[in-house]
């Protein structure tokens, strides 16, 4: 650990390169804590640069959190989707912050620290690997005796009087210039306290994570067309029996309206028929249902390869299924028109793509 004068330096050297050289992110010229937990959350899923749109259009349509809590979800997630976080405000406590769905302590740490200067450090992987080459920390990182080693390491570093800014700039030197591969060293403000460098082991620590094993999903999904080229959509999933198959479907579809949709065993189309006679109503005839299979589509999500086999059902009227709503599939395609998945997106563009565009019903549908 750095002894008095050197943790003094540390904390001036690092604080004032922050305050210099920070990017300009609009999360970062305000302290309202529904701001900062909606940045925080964004940033979760996805990059910096992609979240400033969505961040920028939410708060336009959402300016505080009593817009967003009387709001109806309908349209959050219309907003939302896309992300890949789907999940609806702030305490002052952390004991409260960890209560909320969907928060940790790095979440619950960031949004106390920079919304109201709690002392908290925080540790994410930017932070982890700037510890991990300041004292040469060797292994897995994401160990669990070596992460609550880093998390105290963290919070002897912290700068107490300046918990906002430093935990900003303990993740902007990780971001910029601590960086995984290649890190800029002769630009770090204080390189003079890296271990890592010292024993020229910036460019191997820390150690690579070991990767997740890919897991190969097959999904089978069905698109109810009817002659006026119009689709059901399910909504969002909620709780099954079946917590297997159905967990992995509503994650897959991001807990959003989608098609009816089926993890699949063995037969796409066995199998998606078998869910379709559940779902559909008695009235409606199964035995007649042509699923016409439409180019495969392929989806990534984290470690996970879906592999969505979709099929069109053409139908004279569609069946009313209770919380599904009709609308024309060229909709479902269309970006930010619904509370609607990537995947179900790729979908709906696969059928409308198909080679079989020439029946009534896909005419209708491109027009």
């Amino acid at each position: 650990m750095l002894q008095r004068r050197e943790l003094a330096a540390f904390r001036k050297q690092l604080l004032g390169w922050f305050r210099q050289y920070r990017r300009d992110l609009p999360w970062r010229r305000t302290n309202d804590p529904y701001r900062i937990w909606l940045s925080e959350i964004m940033l979760q899923q996805t990059r910096v640069a992609a979240v400033i749109p969505y961040y920028e259009r939410f708060l336009e349509r959402f300016p505080n959190v009593h817009a967003l809590a009387t709001a109806p979800q309908e349209e959050v997630l219309r907003l939302w989707s896309g992300l890949g976080y789907y999940s609806r405000v702030f305490p002052r406590t952390e004991k409260e912050a960890l209560a909320l769905p969907g928060i940790g302590s790095y979440t619950a740490a960031a949004i106390l620290s920079i919304a109201y200067g709690a002392k908290h450090a925080v540790l994410d992987g930017n932070v982890a690997r700037v510890l991990a080459r300041i004292y040469a920390v060797r292994g897995d990182l994401r160990d669990a005796t070596r992460w609550q080693s880093l998390q105290k390491s963290a919070d002897a570093l912290l700068a107490p009087k300046s918990s906002s800014d430093w935990n900003q700039a303990m993740m902007e030197l990780g971001a910029t210039l601590c960086t995984p591969q290649s890190p800029q060293c002769l630009l770090c403000p204080v390189t003079q306290f890296c271990q890592a460098r010292k024993l020229g082991l910036a460019d191997s620590l820390p150690a690579r994570r070991k990767k997740r094993a890919t897991e190969n999903i097959v999904l089978a999904t069905a698109i109810l067309l009817d002659p006026r080229g119009r689709t059901l959509l399910l909504p969002p999933p909620t709780l099954s029996k079946n917590k297997s198959a159905h967990e992995q479907v509503s994650l897959l579809v991001s807990k959003l309206w989608h098609f009816p949709t089926v993890a699949v065993k063995t037969d796409p189309a066995a199998e998606l028929r078998t869910h379709l006679n559940k779902i559909l109503p008695a009235s409606m005839t199964k035995e007649w249902l042509q699923l016409e299979p439409v180019p495969t589509a392929r989806h990534a999500v984290t470690y996970r390869v879906i592999t969505l086999r979709t099929f069109r059902v053409s139908v004279a009227q569609l069946p009313r299924v209770a919380g599904a709503k009709i609308i024309p599939l060229i909709d479902v395609a269309s970006p930010a028109a619904h509370a609607i998945s990537n995947l179900t997106r790729k979908a709906a563009r696969a059928a409308l793509e198909s080679a079989a565009a020439t029946g009534p019903a896909a005419l209708a549908a491109r027009a």
